[in-house]
């Protein structure tokens, strides 16, 4: 996107120590936007420093802070989540997905905010049965994961605020990749530093179930241009292409010259494996490596189509193998 002059101009970003949220504070900066990055550690180390982003301590669940933040912004991209594959007080989930997008949208109505770009993702789909899954299709199975249930329910409130007026545009992106640090939820990061360094020897199941990657550059830009060209109360599914395990390891293997032994290991073994870990933490308290759901989810396909978003919006879609190559690059640079 052509850099452009918007000095004085304040965006309010939460989520700013979060995959999405680092990169976005810092594209917006360089295009010469006044970036409000609201977190709750000012010092967190994944927060990338720019002379455009002021980093303010607060809470989506604090009013307070989250008024202070926001103040004198018009415009808010609301991107702070509980992504977490596990935590120990479901309720977390709820709170900050719901009850925060909640305070968010109603502090960006009383503020008279202009526009909200709202940050959900194609969880709320599911898993899919057959063609990739569009905006306008329904869920096909139940909400096992609280995850996706709380996003779900908090497009809900995105919804209710739209009829008030509020201007706000959903997106959606899918497994996100690329470039920065390894956290809970991003498992891709894993999957590529694991076989970097040789630590990663499995492929679920017979490795043909597809899931779709979108490229973090990519889901970056496609926030912008939400912004500026979304529909109000429209969602915009953010993706990439849809790649399978054997496809994605060999892709790796290609790039990195480097082949590992990795072993296919049955989902019902998975599964079991994942039962003990959901009961290891119940009794003790201890974070599971898997869950259930999670084992339950690797027999179906999650394959969605960006159309919308590249017809709508001017989304773009790094093909695969370059976006993997430049997140190996980061890796082995790191």
């Amino acid at each position: 996107m052509e850099p452009v002059t918007h000095k004085y101009l304040k965006i309010l970003v939460t989520g700013a120590s979060g995959f999405i949220g680092r990169k976005l504070c810092y594209s917006l900066a360089e295009m010469g936007f006044e970036v409000i990055g609201l977190c709750r550690n000012v010092d967190h180390p994944f927060l990338l420093q720019h002379r455009n982003i002021q980093y303010v301590e607060g809470d989506i669940l604090d009013q307070q802070s989250l008024d202070a933040a926001m103040s004198g912004c018009y415009q808010v991209y609301h991107t702070a989540a509980m992504a977490k594959l596990w935590c120990r007080n479901e309720q977390d989930f709820f709170d900050t997905n719901v009850t925060g997008t909640k305070n968010v949208l109603n502090c960006a109505l009383r503020m008279g905010v202009d526009r909200v770009v709202h940050t959900s993702t194609c969880g709320v789909w599911g898993p899919t049965l057959n063609l990739p899954v569009s905006e306008d299709d329904p869920r096909a199975v139940g909400f096992p994961i609280d995850y996706e249930r709380t996003k779900y329910l908090a497009e809900l409130e995105v919804k209710t605020f739209v009829k008030k007026g509020l201007e706000v545009v959903i997106v959606n992106p899918s497994r996100v990749y690329g470039e920065g640090p390894i956290t809970d939820s991003n498992t891709v990061g894993k999957m590529v530093s694991g076989y970097l360094s040789g630590t990663w020897h499995f492929i679920p199941g017979k490795g043909i179930t597809a899931a779709n990657y979108a490229y973090v550059e990519d889901v970056v830009q496609g926030h912008i241009l939400a912004m500026t060209k979304g529909r109000s109360g429209e969602r915009y599914i953010l993706g990439g292409e849809d790649i399978c395990f054997n496809r994605f390891f060999s892709t790796l293997e290609q790039i990195t010259g480097t082949k590992r032994k990795l072993y296919r290991i049955p989902i019902e073994l998975i599964k079991t494996f994942s039962i003990m870990e959901s009961i290891k933490s119940k009794c003790f308290g201890f974070q599971p490596y898997f869950l259930p759901e999670f084992a339950d989810r690797l027999k179906f396909n999650q394959r969605y189509s960006s159309q919308k978003a590249v017809t709508e919006l001017n989304y773009q879609i790094t093909p695969f193998k370059i976006g993997l190559q430049k997140t190996v690059d980061h890796f082995q640079n790191k």
